[in-house]
């Protein structure tokens, strides 16, 4: 089996990600069509297993600003680049005109394996530039069932003020909902209840289920499931490489979010930065 990759190029808008004598694995949209209120931002959708097993799903009905892979910030100082409603502890979740968008502003590489660029983050009617983030998608294939995407980011404070970055449990009191970060919105089957003990989630810690997993602290988690159709069972690992984090995870609308915070928010000084570091495997088994 082959493990060259080929990038081909969609237009000004996306770049997709094969295998070469095999299929895509993802398409990557770095500019992005959806609107304002779904926070726009880049994004990969589908991400594929090698069979071929299409794993994410895109703007779903019950979270349209759902957008397969993407990286994204509750709150960043007061405004939603999560999209959707915003909560305050006032007045719960409303529509509110306060949604931030991510633009892409340059490559920097583009190759088979590996993508870097450069995105400013921007609020407002006169778009302040609040973050400059330097994103590297990194594709690997493991063996004949897996393949790896690992995304590492560093984003830096340029709004000359301090910011506060946050989601609304640590900014607003809400218990629970931490979701921020890396979120992978998944297909609809790929959870499904069935009587089957081994599709599920599961965590280090020998964790097992949205209860124990959600708000826990751990370096990994998976989701293990099965396709309709296919019937493919397949294994996605949702890795932390800087240790342990609190994930946030749904299994009903199958969501996993991997926030870079938890109880506190993150204080970023003017022109200070912070990294985030995953790793992804999507296995066939």
């Amino acid at each position: 089996m082959s493990t060259a990759l080929q990038l081909v190029h969609d237009g000004d808008r996306a770049v997709e990600i094969h295998r070469v004598g095999g299929g895509r694995l993802l398409r990557y949209v770095f500019r992005p069509e959806t609107s304002l209120d779904e926070a726009a931002r880049p994004y990969a959708h589908p991400v594929c297993t090698l069979a071929g097993e299409e794993l994410t799903n895109f703007r779903p009905n019950d979270h349209r600003w759902q957008h397969g892979l993407s990286f994204t910030i509750n709150c960043l100082a007061g405004y939603n680049f999560w999209g959707g409603g915003t909560y305050r502890r006032a007045d719960g979740y409303q529509w509110r005109a306060d949604h931030g968008t991510q633009q892409h502003t340059a490559w920097v590489e583009q190759s088979s394996n590996h993508l870097a660029h450069l995105l400013d983050w921007r609020v407002g009617t006169a778009g302040e530039r609040l973050l400059q983030e330097k994103r590297a998608l990194t594709f690997t294939i493991l063996s004949a069932q897996a393949w790896s995407l690992r995304w590492v980011a560093t984003l830096q404070n340029v709004a000359g003020r301090p910011l506060a970055l946050g989601q609304y449990h640590s900014h607003e009191g809400l218990t629970g909902s931490h979701y921020s970060g890396l979120q992978f919105r998944g297909a609809r089957d790929l959870l499904d209840e069935h009587g089957d003990a081994s599709i599920g989630i599961f965590a280090e810690g020998d964790r097992v289920g949205e209860a124990a997993v959600h708000g826990a602290a751990s370096s990994w988690m998976e989701w293990r499931g099965q396709k309709d159709v296919s019937q493919q069972r397949v294994n996605l690992r949702f890795t932390n490489n800087t240790g342990p984090l609190h994930w946030f995870v749904r299994r009903g609308n199958p969501l996993a979010a991997l926030p870079f915070q938890y109880a506190q928010d993150l204080q970023l000084a003017p022109g200070a930065a912070f990294t985030i570091d995953h790793t992804l495997t999507f296995t066939d088994l």
